[in-house]
This record gives structure tokens, sequence and C-alpha cells, in this order.
């Protein structure tokens, strides 16, 4: 229980919330192609938020792809991409649980994925990748991935299984995502 205290007090200095605002949030259809709801992830402080038309609402601790945290290059990389994108499908995946699934590559990404390669920053015959997602861990034993800030994934955003239901159920077809540094 000791080795907890200094990793709540960090949490805490650093501005980390698991605290919900104390008003209901209202659920927007599923087909909603404007979503009353945007989606703030930080990299570097592991934080998913979810905003509504009156500001911040929850804040949600998440993993990435590589522990290198840098900007998604191609396929295979291991790297979750930075930018603007929107949840394009929503699945329960057999694997990881609730899936929102965004629209990576999308044209923003695809422009600096060919920069890239103009630059030879990349092979000529890499490719840019996709399937990038919000999605749950593998199992609730996995969880702990999650509190210890270990990066597990294929480049996807992963949180904890009943953080990823909460967003399935919240977040409609649509909502704005975007990824920073």
């Amino acid at each position: 229980l000791t080795f907890l205290l200094p990793v709540m007090a960090l949490l805490f200095l650093t501005g980390f919330s698991f605290i919900k605002r104390g008003k209901k949030a209202a659920y927007a259809s599923a087909f909603n192609a404007a979503s009353v709801y945007r989606v703030e992830i930080y990299k570097s402080r592991y934080e998913l938020k979810v905003f509504d038309e009156d500001g911040w609402l929850y804040t949600y601790p998440v993993v990435f792809g590589s522990s290198e945290m840098k900007d998604k290059m191609m396929e295979g990389d291991k790297q979750t991409p930075e930018g603007h994108f929107k949840i394009v499908h929503k699945k329960i995946h057999a694997e990881w649980g609730p899936f929102l699934l965004l629209d990576y590559p999308n044209k923003e990404s695809m422009e600096k994925f060919q920069l890239r390669k103009l630059n030879g920053e990349i092979p000529s015959t890499a490719k840019p990748g996709g399937g990038i997602g919000i999605h749950a861990t593998r199992n609730t034993k996995e969880d702990r991935f999650v509190d210890y800030y270990y990066n597990w994934t294929l480049g996807c955003i992963s949180t904890k299984r009943s953080y990823a239901k909460e967003l399935y159920e919240l977040l409609p077809l649509g909502t704005e995502v975007t990824i920073y540094p």
C-alpha cells in the first residue's frame, strides 16, 4: 500500500483524475454525424479526455504501441498515430472487447506518410497501416498494463475493459479524436 502513495501523489500533482464531472452525460445517437463529444488523447500523459459542449467530462488512463511514443510512420512500426481523426466504426472485437475504429489513415496522415516517403524517412515500398482504434485490454488481468503505463499494442490506444465499455456506450460514430504527442 505504501508504494501507491507516491504514485497517487504524482497523479494528483500532474492533474490526472478519474473524477467524473457531476452532471449526467447526454448520450448521442450512434448514427449522429455531428457528435456532442470530442476526445483528446495525450500520449505523453497517458490520458484520454472526453469533452462535451460544456467542457471537460471524463479522463481515462490509456496506453499505446511502442514505448518510443513517436508518431506512426508506417505499417508495422508499433507507433500510435498523431493528428485529427474520427470514430468511423464500432464493434465488439473477439480479443480486445469494445473497439472504436478511427479513420486512420485519413487525408492528413496520408499527406504526412507521402512526405516521409519523398524525404526518404521510410522505404518507398512502405504502407501506411490501418486498423487503429481505441479498445480494451485483452482481459481484466491485463488491466494492470494500464496502471503501470505498459505500452503493448500494435499502435492502438488501449484502456481498461470497464473504461473501454463506457467509451463504447458514450461516444457515437463521427466523434472527433485528436491524438497529441
